[in-house]
């Protein structure tokens, strides 16, 4: 094969001396794999630079649990190690498709390279650097589509159970209203004057003023007041005394008003007013259930408009930090629910109102929040606490957990671009790195103070718009 016409096929070589080629031609070698062969394997060391000659290689990686594929390396294309990368190993598996002709630059030149081959030295820095910027864009992506599925799965779950407490309520009123008829010719057959549909109102719907379905009794003394409602509704000839009993115990009912109710009707109209009064009861806390359930959904729609900002315009505006703190927590509440965590913040109503990009702000809230409860996962007293405060012309504010803290060796690496401790799939090392860039953006600071038990990131901005730079 023909390695330097090969070479000059390539197109970043297409302007390179032929010394420069013949030079690569004598130092490198070529070999070829069939179809379905694996190029390298995620964590084989890498250790030569290549070209693809002929054929194709798709790159895969296993990420959460599942198998994504990153894209494809064509012919004529410059991989693997390059001059000046700190490439160690392979992040994905590499499968070639089609029979690949592949050509391979040991580490060992790269020396000589540099010393005696300017020109190809340049051209490999360049390409390194746009594989950097590429692959920077591709992580960041991933980033923000990760963070994007937590929210998404946590919102899901918020959203869930107020929806299905509407559904289910929804249908119980349906169900309960449709025995409405039956029960209504019996409340127009009674013989009542209007002193005692005044009476019976009274007692009714002072019950609902003061009440409302909201009962503050232990389970225990539930059941026992039942118990007891239900001896006495069994005594006095009435059906359905179990579900009469359960809703005259939500709002209050007790055997003194139920005498007193007796004294008022006729023994022929007890079962009718009695029915008619549970059937009132029932309807006031099913469509309380709805509404309750309808606020907390809107809450939440309400949070994530605040939170993406998603109807303003990308600019600066004077913002409540303690806004956007609270639609964070309320973001993530099914994390700290799940994880047990006391949550203790301490935002003083006072504070001034800073000059923000509001939704890139709410991502380093989240990126610092989330990150706090994952050390927290597992741990004894989870505790996340949040202070604000002004200090002089700056807010501070402090996200601080009580989990295991950050070894001290790697402190000062936390910010780094692609840095991370966590598991394969569960963090891309971008999210510290945002925080500083968005935190930088508004001419802040970003620092952390660690120890274990003890981990506190402390965020500084301007309150009044600055030129972009370090706070000192």
């Amino acid at each position: 094969m023909d390695i330097v016409a090969a070479l000059k096929s390539v197109p970043e070589f297409k302007d390179l001396d032929e010394s420069h080629l013949q030079w690569l031609a004598e130092k490198g070698s070529v070999t070829t794999w069939k179809d379905g062969d694996y190029l390298f394997r995620k964590g084989d060391t890498i250790d030569a630079m290549r070209i693809l000659f002929a054929g194709e290689v798709d790159i895969y990686r296993e990420q959460a649990g599942n198998v994504r594929y990153l894209g494809t390396v064509e012919k004529g294309e410059i991989t693997g190690l390059l001059p000046y990368s700190r490439m160690k190993s392979a992040m994905a598996d590499g499968i070639v498709s089609g029979d690949a002709v592949v050509y391979s630059l040991h580490r060992e030149c790269f020396p000589e390279l540099l010393r005696d081959h300017g020109a190809l030295a340049e051209i490999l820095v360049h390409a390194m650097m746009d594989r950097v910027r590429d692959f920077t864009q591709q992580q960041q992506q991933d980033d923000k589509m990760m963070a994007l599925g937590k929210l998404s799965a946590g919102l899901a779950h918020e959203l869930n159970n107020p929806s299905a407490a509407i559904v289910r309520s929804a249908h119980e009123l349906k169900r309960h209203l449709g025995n409405l008829p039956e029960k209504f010719k019996r409340v127009i057959k009674i013989q009542a004057t209007e002193e005692m549909v005044d009476q019976v109102n009274h007692f009714v719907f002072s019950r609902i003023a003061s009440n409302n379905g909201h009962s503050t009794l232990s389970l225990m003394e539930k059941n026992e007041k039942e118990e007891e409602l239900i001896e006495w509704l069994e005594s006095n000839n009435l059906d359905d005394v179990y579900e009469m009993a359960e809703i005259f115990v939500e709002f209050g009912i007790t055997l003194q008003d139920l005498d007193s109710l007796n004294t008022i009707l006729r023994p022929q109209d007890r079962a009718a007013v009695f029915n008619w009064i549970v059937q009132t009861f029932t309807t006031e806390r099913l469509v309380n259930e709805i509404e309750e359930a309808s606020k907390r959904i809107n809450v939440l729609v309400t949070s994530v408009k605040s939170y993406t900002h998603m109807d303003r315009a990308p600019e600066k505006e004077r913002a409540d930090i303690s806004t956007g703190i609270r639609n964070t927590l309320t973001m993530l509440n099914h994390k700290i629910r799940k994880n047990q965590v006391k949550v203790i913040e301490n935002i003083p109503a006072d504070l001034p109102r800073a000059c923000l990009y509001i939704s890139s702000m709410n991502q380093v809230w989240t990126n610092l929040i989330d990150n706090a409860l994952d050390a927290l996962e597992g741990r004894p007293d989870p505790v996340l606490e949040i202070t604000a405060e002004k200090d002089r012309e700056f807010l501070l504010v402090h996200i601080i957990d009580n989990g295991p803290g950050i070894p001290e060796e790697i402190q000062d690496k936390i910010f780094d671009s692609f840095f991370t401790t966590k598991p394969v799939g569960k963090g891309t090392g971008l999210g510290l790195e945002v925080v500083r860039q968005i935190v930088l953006q508004h001419a802040g600071r970003v620092t952390v103070k660690s120890k274990p038990g003890r981990t506190d990131f402390s965020v500084c901005i301007p309150i009044e718009e600055r030129n972009r730079k370090e706070v000192k």
